[in-house]
């Protein structure tokens, strides 16, 4: 526990949401806070158009989504904040499931306009399948949405998840005057069109107190102290042990595009938000504090600076401490590795580090040595589990309309499959490439990325498979009868296993049925 200093300084979190609620400008606002940034979409931002901090592939810019989890490091308040901003759209959720495996708590972000929307709710299954701790911040609150009560319950109900409001808004849309602060006992005051700023804030540490009549109305301030007196009743006081145990969610309102209420949620955050929490390992819990180094890899992104090509593998330090230039056992190679050049970043920005410590999150430059879930260990053989991997449920041809670029097309493919959202396979001896992924926006992204970033031009052809199965057989004369007879419907990962591609959930019934000595496999995770 020598390092528990350190740790006890650091919180790692996701903001997760779905699409348009609101994320990456709540990211913005954060980062604004922490001194990371001087201006919202500073670090990218031009004479005539601003760009969110962490959105940095051309393809978000030009489309204004986020397609890849963006990892931020600033300080606030004397806490060391790691930050990741998730893509919000569902054709990215594998990179999103994935990144909540690298952190310990979660804000997420609801729409007061649309509330509970279909990404939020297979985000929230992820996080309870984790027990991850939640603060939900309701979104949009100058604009005409929901009854805030209505809104509460339509997200326990939909979310399956226990609220307990820790501010109250008076009013929305027009008539949006404001946020009793009901943890602090403090009123935050909203004016349109006007940043919201310290001076905005009043302490009223009793809802009686005239002044609120004063500041907000007699009407409303008869509402407020209505609403807050059913909410004691009902919610009663915080616990925060529940919130840490991932049962209670506090909840906080405001608008984030105003940088309203954005301040009482990071200052209430840093106050009640897990500091770096042990992993679950094939040998045994790792814990923080514990000496000895260990991390793993959850992410891979080719190309994060186009101009130097480079490949980054962000690894999250589970414990100890990680030290630049130092060998560290790779578990899947069974060799030591070091890093000359470890980095921490603010979105495209890199700054070269010496250490970092559990709960960390530090981008490794690769030469191909990493895959997703691949684990760093100062000495131990064992692998994090819990990384999840998915089946692909499209597939399409890769066509290469440009004969001349075939090896910038091959480097391309190799690379930009390794981060993880899509998959590879090959046929009749790698003649043939076939791209496996869960969502249609990942083939366009594919498809713009290797014609920037390669110069490979490419035509994607739809193919009629309805699932990937990875096989494995004690008897591998059965295999290799079984591929002889499906040269079709088989094809091989990256790796050199055999996968069957199956049209259609009858006939892989009808294959496992007829094939018992074969085992069918939803997920390549068989061959660590």
């Amino acid at each position: 526990m020598k390092f528990e200093n350190e740790i006890k300084k650091r919180k790692t979190f996701a903001i997760i949401s779905h699409p348009d609620a609101g994320k990456t400008t709540l990211t913005e606002k954060f980062l604004l806070f922490g001194g990371a940034i001087q201006t919202a979409g500073a670090v990218k931002s031009n004479k005539i158009k601003k760009h969110a901090t962490s959105d940095f592939m051309e393809i978000e810019r030009q489309r204004g989504i986020s397609v890849a989890t963006s990892v931020m490091s600033f300080e606030y308040k004397g806490t060391l904040i790691n930050l990741l901003d998730t893509p919000g759209h569902k054709d990215f959720a594998e990179d999103t499931y994935r990144t909540l495996t690298a952190v310990d708590s979660v804000v997420l972000v609801v729409d007061g306009v649309k509330g509970v929307e279909e990404q939020t709710r297979r985000l929230m299954e992820v996080c309870r399948m984790r027990d991850t701790p939640v603060i939900v911040f309701i979104n949009k609150m100058d604009r005409d949405g929901k009854n805030p009560f209505d809104l509460i319950d339509e997200i326990e109900n939909e979310l399956k998840i226990s609220l307990h409001p820790l501010s109250w808004p008076i009013n929305s849309g027009k008539d949006f005057k404001g946020v009793y602060n009901l943890y602090d006992k403090s009123l935050l005051l909203f004016y349109p069109n006007q940043k919201c700023t310290d001076s905005d804030s009043v302490e009223i540490d009793d809802l009686s107190d005239p002044a609120l009549d004063r500041l907000v109305g007699g009407k409303d301030a008869a509402q407020l102290r209505e609403d807050a007196s059913l909410i004691d009743g009902v919610y009663g006081h915080f616990e925060n042990p529940a919130y840490l145990r991932g049962q209670k969610a506090p909840v906080f309102f405001g608008s984030a595009i105003n940088n309203f209420g954005v301040k009482e949620l990071l200052d209430t955050f840093i106050r009640i938000s897990p500091n770096p929490q042990g992993r679950d390992t094939t040998e045994s819990r790792v814990e923080a504090l514990d000496d000895k180094f260990s991390g793993f890899i959850f992410k891979i992104h080719a190309n994060l600076d186009p101009k130097h090509r480079d490949r980054i593998a962000f690894l999250r330090v589970c414990s100890g401490r990680f030290e630049r230039n130092k060998f560290y056992h790779h578990v899947r190679l069974d060799k030591d590795v070091r890093f000359s050049n470890p980095y921490s970043f603010l979105a495209r920005d890199k700054d070269v580090i010496d250490e970092a410590y559990a709960g960390d999150v530090v981008g490794l430059f690769d030469t191909g040595n990493f895959k997703i879930g691949d684990t760093l260990t100062e000495g131990g053989d064992f692998y994090f589990t819990g990384i999840p991997s998915f089946s692909p449920e499209i597939f399409k041809d890769v066509v290469n309309k440009d004969p001349m670029k075939t090896k910038q097309l091959e480097k391309g493919l190799n690379q930009l499959t390794d981060e993880g959202v899509a998959q590879l396979f090959t046929q009749h001896n790698g003649n043939r490439k076939i791209i496996g992924c869960v969502g249609d926006l990942q083939f366009e992204v594919i498809q713009y990325r290797l014609l920037k970033e390669y110069g490979a031009s490419v035509q994607f052809n739809s193919l009629p498979f309805y699932k990937a199965c990875w096989l494995t057989a004690e008897n591998k004369a059965k295999l290799d009868e079984f591929t002889r007879f499906k040269t079709g419907n088989t094809v091989v990962d990256k790796d050199g296993h055999v996968v069957y591609l199956a049209q259609s959930e009858w006939f892989l019934n009808t294959e496992i049925a007829n094939n018992p000595d074969i085992k069918f496999h939803f997920s390549s995770e068989i061959h660590k």
